[in-house]
C-alpha cells in the first residue's frame, strides 16, 4: 500500500473523521497529529521513545484464529511508516497468529498472541522466544491473552480475557511465567497498565466495565465500576498512564475515551470513535495513541499537560475547536467522581 504525508488542515480532537484519508496525515502546529489508515484489525498502538519507534499491532483476520498471518508495523517518530509488516506471521521462522497487546523492555519487543507471549528484537525483528500458558485442567477455559504491561522491574504482567488470569513474568534471569490472580471476578481482563507514581497495576475488565487496582503485594480492589442506575462503561479494551499519573480507559464498544485524573474524578476526552482498542500513552512527548480495530487505522493526537502549580488539567471547552459553548447541563463527561 501506498502511504503518503498531506498538509490538510486536522483539528486537534481525536476521532473527528471516520471516513479515513489514504495513509498518514501530519499537522505541525506545536503538537502533531497523525491519522494511519491501511491497517488489519489494529489492536495495540505502542511508544518506544528510546528508540524513537512506534508499533501497531495487526491482527489481520479473527481474533481467536491461528492462521500465522498477524503482523506488527513499525513507524519512525515524525509519523513514517517504516515497515508495514516489520514483524510478519508466516515469514521465516515467524509465528504470529492474532497479536494485540505489546510492551517493550531493553531491545525485546513481546507481544501476546493468543495462548503465547512472543518476544522480538525490536530492531530486526528477529523472533527470540515464546512461552505458553499452561494449559487448563478442565480443557474448557478458551485462554486470550490481550493486554500486556512492564513494572520497570524485571516483571510483565499479562491479562488472559478467556481465561479470568493475570500472569506475572520474570524476565531475569530466563522468563518464567507464574500465575499471579485468577476468577470470576476479574470479569475478562482485557487491559493491564502500571501506574508509574504508585507501581500499582490496573486492569480493566471486557465483560463488566470495572476497574482493578493491584497493590505491589498483590492486593486487589475495585477502583471503578458501574452502578445500579449508571452504566458509565460497557467493555473495556485498554489502559494506560500519562507521567502525572492520570489514567485513560478505552471503550471499545461505547466508543469513548476517558481519563481518571489522580484525584478519582473522570473526563470523557473523546467520544464517537470507531471501536477505540488497546491505547498507549507515549509518556515522553505526551501523546495519546489509538488504535481503531473495527475501521483499520489508527490515530495519534497531544495531551494537555498539568499546571505547575496544581497538577490539574486546564479543562478544554467546544470553544477550542470553534464552537460555542453549551451550558453546563448541556455538557456530557464533566469531572465527577
Amino acid at each position: 500500500m501506498r502511504h503518503r504525508v498531506s498538509s490538510r488542515p486536522f483539528r486537534r480532537r481525536l476521532g473527528l473523521a471516520l471516513a479515513w484519508a489514504a495513509g498518514v496525515l501530519l499537522t505541525g502546529s506545536g503538537a502533531w497529529a497523525l491519522q494511519v489508515s491501511g491497517l488489519e484489525s489494529p489492536h495495540s498502538f505502542l511508544a518506544d521513545p528510546a528508540s524513537r519507534s512506534y508499533f501497531i499491532s495487526n491482527i489481520n483476520g479473527e481474533p481467536d484464529a491461528r492462521d500465522n498471518n498477524g503482523f506488527i508495523t513499525k513507524l519512525s517518530d515524525d509519523g513514517r511508516i517504516t515497515a508495514f509488516k516489520f514483524i510478519e506471521g508466516g515469514q521465516g521462522d515467524v509465528t504470529l497468529h492474532a497479536p494485540k497487546g505489546m510492551a517493550v523492555v531493553d531491545q525485546v519487543l513481546y507481544v501476546t498472541d493468543l495462548d503465547s507471549l512472543r518476544a522480538f528484537d525490536k530492531t530486526s525483528g528477529k523472533p527470540l522466544a515464546t512461552l505458553v500458558l499452561p494449559r487448563p485442567t478442565d480443557g474448557k477455559v478458551a485462554q486470550s491473552l490481550v493486554g500486556i504491561a512492564p513494572d520497570g522491574h524485571g516483571h510483565l504482567y499479562l491479562a488472559d480475557q478467556g481465561g479470568n488470569a493475570i500472569y506475572r513474568v520474570d524476565l531475569t534471569p530466563t522468563p518464567t511465567l507464574t500465575l499471579y490472580l485468577s476468577g470470576a471476578h476479574l470479569a475478562g481482563p482485557s487491559g493491564v497498565a502500571v501506574n508509574p507514581k504508585t507501581g500499582h497495576l490496573a486492569v480493566v475488565s471486557y465483560d463488566s466495565g470495572k476497574i482493578f487496582d493491584i497493590t505491589p503485594e498483590g492486593t486487589l480492589s475495585e477502583l471503578a465500576s458501574n452502578g445500579f442506575f449508571t452504566g458509565r462503561f460497557q467493555n473495556l479494551s485498554g489502559v494506560d498512564f500519562d507521567r502525572w499519573g492520570s489514567m485513560y480507559v478505552a471503550d471499545v464498544t461505547k466508543g469513548k475515551i476517558w481519563r481518571m485524573l489522580p484525584n478519582n474524578k473522570f473526563q470523557v476526552i473523546a467520544e464517537y470513535l470507531p471501536g477505540p482498542s488497546d491505547i498507549g500513552i507515549d509518556r515522553v512527548n505526551h501523546l495519546i495513541l489509538v488504535p481503531y480495530q473495527d475501521s483499520n487505522a489508527a490515530e495519534v493526537n497531544g495531551l494537555e499537560s498539568p499546571t505547575a502549580a496544581t497538577g490539574d488539567r486546564a479543562k478544554r471547552t467546544l470553544a477550542d475547536y470553534g464552537f460555542v459553548e453549551p451550558k453546563k447541563s448541556e455538557k456530557e463527561g464533566s469531572s465527577r467522581k
